[in-house]
């Protein structure tokens, strides 16, 4: 559940830095923290970008971190709560995992998986997995859609079904590029149909 005041921005990339993206936006620009995935990803200087956004109040600041799918933004406020873990460990977290692989690594109580992400030792390891366990969205699993697929599961959302059951049902049907996405839509209605 996302409980932030602003939960996504949509401008044109201004600047980009390490861990940050400068989105403009009708004569604002608002400097959004990201993890590493998210500044490799999210295009050039000057080109349309969106945000899934957190923003995070603290006694001295306003935080805006921001993510390219929803379910890195509810992997990141998921992480926030776990003690000891704040929104730089939690974005050093997913600059090192995607929610399907984080998901993976808890459910086999990897801890050496979180070594390598800066700052986590092996105490905050299990207590990243320990806290995880059972608080995973189960549809995380499934991996991050395709373009073609996003098409399918929006067309499937719009139609009154969950992202979650819209990407089970996009996860069953052939991975067939050739196929149109009316057909594949037609093909994932059926299977939530259960026909």
């Amino acid at each position: 559940m996302v409980s932030s005041l602003v939960t996504s921005v949509a401008g044109t990339i201004e600047a980009i830095g390490p861990d940050w993206a400068d989105i403009s936006m009708g004569g604002l620009t608002l400097r959004v923290n990201v993890p590493g995935s998210t500044t490799e990803n999210i295009g050039a200087v000057g080109q349309p970008a969106r945000l899934y956004t957190s923003l995070q109040v603290r006694e001295e600041s306003l935080t805006l971190y921001g993510f390219l799918a929803q379910d890195e933004r509810l992997t990141f406020e998921t992480l926030l709560g776990i003690s000891g873990i704040g929104p730089r460990l939690a974005l050093s977290v997913l600059s090192r995992f995607t929610p399907a692989s984080l998901a993976s690594a808890v459910d086999a109580g990897d801890t050496g998986a979180f070594l390598a992400v800066s700052g986590v030792g092996k105490r905050t390891a299990s207590r990243i997995i320990l806290e995880l366990k059972g608080k995973l969205e189960p549809d995380w699993s499934l991996g991050p859609a395709t373009p073609g697929d996003r098409d399918v599961i929006d067309a499937l959302t719009a139609l009154g079904y969950s992202d979650t059951e819209a990407r089970q049902a996009v996860a069953a049907i052939p991975k067939d590029e050739s196929l149109p996405m009316d057909e594949r839509v037609r093909e994932a209605l059926q299977r939530l149909a259960g026909t």
